[in-house]
């Protein structure tokens, strides 16, 4: 999880004023973010996975909000007890639904039992915009209002209905990722309730290489060192894949905060307006591009883990057609440009953190290829958006460790990353 600081509270506002510029018509969901952004309001955005959501048919369905991020909003969930809870009204502004909901810790492990998490249930069934399948890996974000640092009353809620709302939010917040929230706060008191997580990758500053911090690595360099911290090598290429991404991770945030917050914090550093729009406009877009980029490049050195030579048994962003280079080719680049090579033996792996309102972006990459191959690393998703995916031959993989996200009668139809590079190592060669 990630948090912002209440000293950025002046610079923050220079921001928004930043994000509005390219989304001037989502005066909607811009006007909600700015009623809402203000001190002593906690957001908490998040993809919603198939867990939250009706997707995968829990029983228990609701987003699952972290303990340390609802224990600050309403304080009043007793450990002593068993199940405590506490109903509040929800507003979920973005589809017109209003009702009270139930914030629940599930703490039996304190009582006899196993189970230790928090989550926001009651809404209803299908009807909620939060529960609907359809919204499975769409942005939704928490506003929780309160009073002089007060639990929490009231919670207003927005769920993201297409890629332009998204990248509205995410042009204020950074990158969503599947499976990690974000947990912003500002509050009068220029204090944080709990500090941002430190995975076992993080770098202390006098870990960072000095040029590191004089100009900001490649992600390439960065996911190389994640590499190195995290070999893995006795791991599934699907465990290890997921592993390195996390090191990454916590890699950029370490350096981020090295490099970036003694500056941003210093806001004499700052002579006017415009200064700090370019800074602000520097981090989200390292950011989008860390976050667009990283799942491919831990793909391609896997791949040459795994005895696949590049160039050879595949090619990373190949020319395919004009205008054309799909992520990866295989077995090459010059397989798929020779007519006399068989098509059967072709296969194309696009790479998508999400896919909910993406996936139709790849159809028309590397034509020769009917059926297309899309690794990504969303939580689940409806069964009519599968569907969808299988009607037009798109076979999704996911690393295995995801499979359980996704519902049962999905996830036979599901490769991982293990298979689909097992396939891929049984090409014919050009």
């Amino acid at each position: 999880m990630l948090a912002f600081r209440s000293d950025w509270s002046a610079p923050k506002r220079c921001l928004r004023c930043f994000c509005l510029q390219g989304s001037l018509h989502m005066t909607d969901l811009t006007t909600w973010l700015e009623e809402y952004s203000a001190f002593d309001i906690p957001w908490y955005v998040k993809r919603l996975s198939g867990n939250d959501t009706l997707a995968n048919g829990t029983h228990q369905a609701g987003p699952y909000i972290p303990k340390g991020f609802l224990f600050e909003v309403f304080p009043e969930l007793d450990r002593d007890k068993l199940n405590p809870d506490v109903w509040f009204r929800v507003s979920i502004d973005s589809h017109s639904d209003e009702r009270d909901v139930r914030a629940v810790w599930y703490n039996n492990k304190f009582h006899g039992g196993t189970r230790n998490e928090t989550r926001l249930t009651n809404f209803g069934g299908g009807s909620s915009a939060l529960l609907d399948p359809e919204n499975t890996g769409a942005i939704a974000v928490f506003a929780f209002v309160r009073t002089s640092g007060r639990p929490a009353y009231r919670c207003h809620a927005w769920v993201c209905r297409n890629e332009v709302e998204e990248d509205s939010v995410e042009c204020r917040v950074g990158p969503v990722d599947p499976g990690q929230g974000l947990r912003l706060v500002e509050s009068a008191t220029g204090s944080l309730p709990e500090p941002i997580q430190r995975g076992s990758c993080w770098l202390e500053r006098s870990e960072i290489p000095p040029n590191w911090l004089e100009e900001f690595p490649s992600g390439d360099t960065i996911v190389r060192k994640a590499v190195e911290l995290q070999p893995a090598r006795s791991l599934s290429p699907d465990t290890r894949l997921m592993k390195r991404r996390e090191c990454e991770f916590d890699i950029f945030r370490s350096l981020e905060e090295a490099k970036e917050l003694p500056e941003i914090m210093q806001h004499k550093t700052f002579t006017d307006i415009n200064q700090f729009l370019k800074l602000a406009q520097s981090i989200l877009q390292r950011r989008k591009t860390r976050s667009g980029r990283s799942l491919e490049l831990h793909a391609r050195i896997i791949f040459t883990e795994s005895g696949l030579s590049e160039g050879q048994d595949f090619t990373y962003q190949p020319h395919t057609e004009p205008g054309r280079r799909p992520d990866f080719v295989f077995p090459s680049e010059e397989a798929y440009q020779d007519p006399s090579f068989p098509q059967s033996s072709l296969r194309m792996l696009a790479v998508k953190t999400t896919c909910k309102d993406r996936w139709r972006q790849i159809l028309n990459e590397a034509a020769r290829i009917e059926r297309k191959h899309l690794l990504t690393l969303q939580e689940g998703m409806s069964e009519r958006q599968f569907n969808e995916m299988v009607e037009s031959r798109v076979q999704l993989v996911v690393p295995d460790p995801l499979h359980k996200k996704l519902s049962a009668k999905i996830r036979s139809q599901v490769m991982t990353l293990e298979r689909f590079i097992d396939e891929a190592k049984h090409l014919e060669p050009k």
